[in-house]
């Protein structure tokens, strides 16, 4: 019998180095966040700062990829499905804005203002690409492409309370707009039409970010009432995270794929969401869903860092697909 050698993986190479990479920083923030909001001060700050180091680390990496290989960077542009994930990028940056507005102010609005910057204009020309004369198929339809709008109401959450009032209020309406007019193509593409791919299949958690966040950035704009709006929001957002916890044990069966990182956020942000309802109403339910939701966002960063740092010692990231 003839025993054919498996061909060694190459070794990862920068112009590999994927833009989906940054949704580890959102992540990292994300999870941030949510331990200052769960009362883990400590923890929260610390993890705060790592998250700041691995933005910097995955910036310089994709600057770098720029600067030596721009056509790797056009290629992703041009590519229906990561073209959605260039905003990333701006949503970390205002992320970082949030985690710095207490902690120091001054650095908070020029991080700011430079997140709010790149996020409009990554909206604007995003979707003017999706709107231009370039045909896109349902089967390149997938919640990934929520991202842009996500990182619209990402804005008001340190965008309000430094005092951008009016600006915040603007990405808040344009975010909460394309939510729901992408929601519906999303949900035609999933209903209709094929079944995710299985490397795309982990990013229907994203389902649960814009509602959660919108929450988080409704009250910031509505002097942190719970009015009948935060209500909804933060139902649908529960909603959806039941929905996709059902599609768990069929994502734990796929190969591991830095789309798994689409997980880390959108759980940060309904558990954030929770804290925020629990402290505002004083409702102890509510508190319980946030500490539970809190020990299995941690539980799954933990895994995603370990499976990452895995599949970098197996050479299984940063290389082209087949």
């Amino acid at each position: 019998m003839t025993v054919v050698a498996e061909t060694p993986p190459e070794p990862a190479r920068l112009e590999h180095f994927p833009i989906s990479f940054f949704g580890m920083a959102m992540g990292l923030f994300g999870l941030t966040l949510a331990l200052r909001a769960g009362g883990w001060t400590a923890a929260s700050a610390a993890t705060g700062w790592v998250s700041l180091a691995v933005l910097i680390l995955l910036g310089a990496l994709y600057a770098a990829k720029a600067v030596r290989h721009p056509s790797a960077v056009a290629e992703e542009w041009n590519h229906p499905v990561r073209l959605a994930f260039f905003p990333a990028i701006s949503i970390s940056v205002l992320l970082l804005a949030t985690f710095l507005r207490d902690l120091a102010p001054g650095a908070a609005q020029v991080v700011w203002v430079v997140g709010a910057a790149v996020q409009g204009v990554l909206t604007l020309v995003v979707i003017t690409t999706w709107i231009s004369h370039r045909a896109f198929g349902p089967g390149q339809l997938s919640p990934a492409w929520f991202i842009p709008a996500v990182g619209n109401v990402v804005v008001p959450l340190a965008g309000a309370p430094l005092g951008h009032i009016e600006i915040s209020w603007y990405f808040f309406s344009v975010g909460l707009v394309f939510w729901l007019v992408l929601l519906t193509l999303v949900f035609n593409r999933l209903i209709f039409h094929d079944p995710l791919p299985g490397k795309l299949r982990p990013t229907l958690v994203i389902l649960v970010a814009p509602p959660a966040v919108a929450f988080l950035a409704w009250l910031q704009l509505n002097g942190g009432q719970i009015d009948a709006t935060a209500r909804i929001l933060l139902d649908v957002a529960y909603f959806f995270t039941l929905l996709v916890a059902i599609q768990v044990p069929a994502l734990l069966r796929l190969p591991f794929a830095l789309s798994f990182w689409a997980l880390s956020f959108p759980l940060a942000a309904v558990t954030i969401a929770s804290f925020r309802f629990a402290e505002k109403m004083g409702s102890a339910v509510h508190s319980v869903i946030g500490q539970t939701l809190l020990a299995v966002l941690a539980v799954t960063i933990a895994g995603l860092l370990l499976r990452t740092i895995r599949a970098a010692m197996a050479r299984e990231i940063c290389q082209p697909e087949g």
